[in-house]
């Protein structure tokens, strides 16, 4: 039952990229604005903006761009692996994508990685004590750490940490200018560190991470606390629960029952959360000057680049769609009645 499972999870993945491949691709056309004029000037004459227009292909029919661009007419396309070439850099818009979305996983990855290292036993412990002291500070910190935008406290802990305090290095990327940053494997800079076997590399890079980090942590730990908060109360008030403390079981062993009954509207959570911030980062990028692919993602959109936007909404829905599937799946685990649903 798991395998079919999946493959209807994959199914309908398969049919929602397909949809939004169409959907991007027309309405980018659709959009009040002139790429070739961007690209030439407004002042450009006739000649050269006709030129220009034929070398990026809109002076072909609609159609005949899209088979194109899925690689059904002449030429490779999406079928093939190629997402085209950029209409500002006249670089593939798969390596412009391979070098900057690896710091934002990179970003991401570790902040939720640690907000659930935090939030989790925090949220357990705000509702094992309801309207005590630790439950009204951590409703207090729910609502304080996420209701100021991310790119506030991006800009604060600058102030506080480098400017004020120099504990921190300055805004200025992933790794210090004066240092060579480790050859490309992997694209996430602390494991080509490693990989490398350069250790002040590896620790520079932890020190940049710092700050950014700990702005996402900030801003992500607080839904995260509540929605802990909220499901281990509904856990802790549900019949097996009940039950499992009338027959006299440890209080930790009544707490992971609890826990697991919990856990599955917090990874769903979490889940949504990494998917809205792969695009959503672009603003901690932009204060610590990371180059990740939402700061990608702006250039493009103001350039009117449409191989690299299209590029981009793909490769972040295909993201967001394999960790709903890992969700969905790891939801089956916890909880294998939604197989049957």
């Amino acid at each position: 039952m798991l395998k079919r499972f999946i493959l209807r999870r994959l199914a309908t993945g398969f049919v929602q990229m397909l949809g939004l491949t169409l959907a991007v691709f027309f309405l980018v056309r659709m959009l009040p604005a002139d790429p070739v004029s961007r690209l030439v000037g407004l002042n450009a004459s006739p000649e050269a903006y006709a030129q220009a227009q034929k070398s990026l292909g809109l002076d072909r029919p609609v159609i005949d761009q899209l088979l194109t661009y899925l690689g059904l007419g002449d030429g490779t396309g999406l079928l093939q692996g190629d997402f085209g070439i950029s209409w500002v850099t006249s670089s593939p818009v798969l390596s412009e994508i391979g070098a900057s979305l690896p710091v934002t996983l990179e970003l991401l990855t570790y902040s939720f990685l640690l907000t659930l290292l935090i939030a989790v036993p925090v949220g357990v412990a705000s509702a094992a004590n309801p309207g005590k002291l630790i439950d009204k500070i951590v409703f207090a910190y729910g609502l304080f750490g996420g209701s100021q935008p991310e790119f506030w406290w991006g800009l604060l802990f600058v102030l506080i940490f480098f400017s004020t305090l120099n504990v921190a290095p300055a805004p200025l990327g992933m790794i210090d200018p004066l240092l060579t940053a480790p050859p490309r494997v992997t694209g996430f800079f602390t494991l080509d560190a490693l990989i490398a076997g350069d250790l002040a590399a590896f620790l520079d890079i932890l020190h940049h991470l710092m700050l950014p980090i700990a702005t996402m942590i900030f801003v992500l730990s607080g839904p995260v606390i509540k929605m802990v908060r909220q499901s281990m109360i509904r856990a802790q008030a549900s019949d097996f629960v009940l039950y499992a403390r009338a027959a006299g079981l440890a209080g930790p062993t009544v707490t992971r029952y609890a826990m697991r009954a919990a856990m599955a509207p917090t990874i769903t959570l979490v889940g949504i959360l990494y998917g809205v911030m792969l695009g959503g980062a672009v603003l901690v990028e932009s204060v610590f000057s990371l180059g990740g692919i939402g700061q990608y993602a702006v250039r493009s959109v103001l350039a009117f680049d449409y191989p690299s936007i299209q590029g981009i909404v793909l490769v972040i829905t295909g993201i967001s769609l394999f960790i709903y599937l890992l969700l969905d799946i790891l939801y089956a685990v916890i909880d294998p009645r939604v197989v049957y649903a």
